[in-house]
């Protein structure tokens, strides 16, 4: 197949002054341009979204993908019923209840302010990662409290309570430890209303990974949770897994016809809306911040191509005598851009990828310090279109001035000292 003469035109327009078999210093220097704000964009891209996707995971891990509640802010008292309707709603994997209520925790070297989440040891498990997170202990140690060694009266027999890393270095305890759960909703006597306290014995620990939650959340069986707080029969919610997490949303608006008020369904995503929010807009605001690099590129394109007008002025003059049109001077120039482009976009991903990879594999932290021991990386093919797309449109854009400047070239006065 014969190309237009115009392709072979600016391919030769590329190539060296004196050497026409190499590409001129000056292309290089564009190609190389493009091709590291490629990579640099694609790198960055990879790692923006790595550690989002790692922060989800993590999110996803604690907490379960639907909540219900009642909308009121009371108590659902037929959960049992509210179990049975939305476990046959499709998608919907499995549910539990809970209860949670914000309380202090108290040991002989600290008090720490926590969430504690009352939970079905048996029904957990299917909802969250809670029981995988575990580096000591079970979730089925919360379902009968045993005695330990030291136990000397029935009073050291307590229920279990299962806290973060994080938290028990705080409080200085360790599994069998004995924890004071301390409500500030109490009894009311004579000289005011007085904290409700409990001893609970420390069953286990949790790694969630994600130093809020290590610090901030507590589980104990739901059964004592419900003797703790007086509420009988009923919890604060029902905690709801689906098998689609990116549906969560439409399974919550389905779980919200099925049950009618005054039940609430909300979705992960709902729920930590400021949070994906935030790490969406940053993602956004980097790539903007890095399409910079390859605008500083095409300032090299730019002045490749003027170079090329002033050295093929004759050239072109010759061309417009012979029938050339000025579209076709145009083509010409914009095709050189569009070369310098997409070269640059071809050698700029692997590069990236490279890059990434490289970070991955040999950029390391010690654990002790941080919560990931290697940054997180994740490619995406929309991104990688994306950065593409954006190089191809910056390098024609950087191709407008040159082409026009050889467009209106006049061959009378170019060629009239020659």
């Amino acid at each position: 197949m014969n190309l237009p003469y115009e392709f072979s035109i600016s391919f030769r327009y590329l190539r060296s002054k004196h050497r026409q078999h190499r590409v001129s210093f000056n292309t290089v220097i564009s190609i190389v341009g493009v091709t590291l704000g490629v990579a640099a964009l694609i790198a960055t891209l990879g790692i923006m979204t790595g550690f989002k996707e790692d922060v989800q995971k993590r999110i996803l891990g604690t907490k379960s993908h639907v909540v219900v509640v009642d909308r009121t802010g009371g108590n659902l008292s037929e959960y049992e019923q509210v179990l049975e309707k939305v476990t046959s709603v499709p998608h919907v994997v499995a549910a539990s209840p809970f209860i949670y209520r914000q309380i202090l925790l108290t040991s002989e070297f600290g008090v720490q302010g926590v969430l504690l989440n009352g939970i079905d040891p048996s029904r957990e498990g299917q909802v969250t990662d809670v029981g995988k997170n575990l580096i000591v202990g079970s979730l089925d140690d919360l379902k009968s409290p045993q005695p330990t060694e030291d136990s000397s009266s029935p009073d050291d027999i307590l229920p279990g309570i299962i806290v973060g890393k994080e938290l028990s270095r705080v409080l200085q305890v360790t599994v069998g430890d004995r924890l004071n759960v301390v409500s500030p909703v109490g009894s009311t006597r004579i000289i005011g209303a007085t904290p409700k306290i409990r001893g609970f014995r420390l069953t286990g620990i949790f790694d969630s990974g994600m130093y809020e939650y290590d610090t901030s959340l507590a589980y104990i069986a739901l059964s004592d949770a419900q003797k703790f707080f007086a509420v009988g029969d009923t919890v604060s919610g029902v905690a709801i897994k689906v098998d689609q997490i990116f549906l969560a949303d439409q399974i919550a608006d389905t779980i919200d016809q099925s049950l009618g008020f005054p039940f609430w369904a909300r979705d992960w995503m709902e729920l930590n809306r400021n949070l994906f929010s935030a790490l969406k807009m940053e993602k956004l605001m980097m790539f903007i911040i890095l399409v910079l690099i390859i605008l500083v590129a095409s300032f090299n394109i730019v002045s490749t191509l003027m170079m090329i007008v002033v050295e093929k002025g004759r050239e072109i003059a010759i061309l417009k005598t012979m029938g050339a049109t000025s579209q076709a001077v145009m083509r010409i120039f914009m095709l050189d851009g569009l070369i310098i482009g997409i070269a640059g976009i071809v050698l700029g991903i692997p590069l990236g990828y490279s890059i990434c990879w490289a970070i991955q594999t040999f950029y390391t932290f010690p654990t002790d310090v941080y919560y990931i021991s290697r940054i997180p990386v994740e490619i995406r093919a929309f991104d990688v279109l994306a950065v593409g797309l954006s190089a191809v449109f910056i390098s024609l854009l950087a191709t407008i001035y040159p082409s026009r400047q050889a467009a209106k070239l006049d061959p009378a006065v170019a060629l009239r000292y020659e």
